[in-house]
């Protein structure tokens, strides 16, 4: 695999109050593209961050309209993926890659 394929398939961490929650329990939580499958996640993040992936859990966020100044503005969705690494091991998101 190409390094630029690698790079493609995370667009960038989800850095939340429940995300951060999750790290203590040794998950990461990435904004992936829509075609982004586990399998071809695992193979990537193995290889960019050199950890051992144990589990990967994909979330599908839907589309939906909010209010806004009482206008009804479309959000755009999007695809997360939950990825739970091997104990004792992280991924420190503060110094890039």
């Amino acid at each position: 695999m190409d390094k630029l394929h690698l790079f493609d398939k995370i667009l960038a961490p989800m850095v939340t109050e429940k995300s951060t929650n999750l790290s203590e329990q040794n998950k990461i939580v990435f904004k992936v593209p829509s075609k982004a499958n586990k399998k071809n996640l695992k193979n990537s993040i193995e290889k960019i961050f050199k950890v051992n992936v144990t589990k990967i859990n994909i979330v599908n966020k839907q589309n939906r309209t909010k209010l806004s100044r009482g206008r009804k503005v479309k959000v755009s969705g999007f695809k997360k993926a939950i990825i739970t690494l091997k104990k004792g091991q992280s991924i420190d998101l503060t110094t890039g890659i």
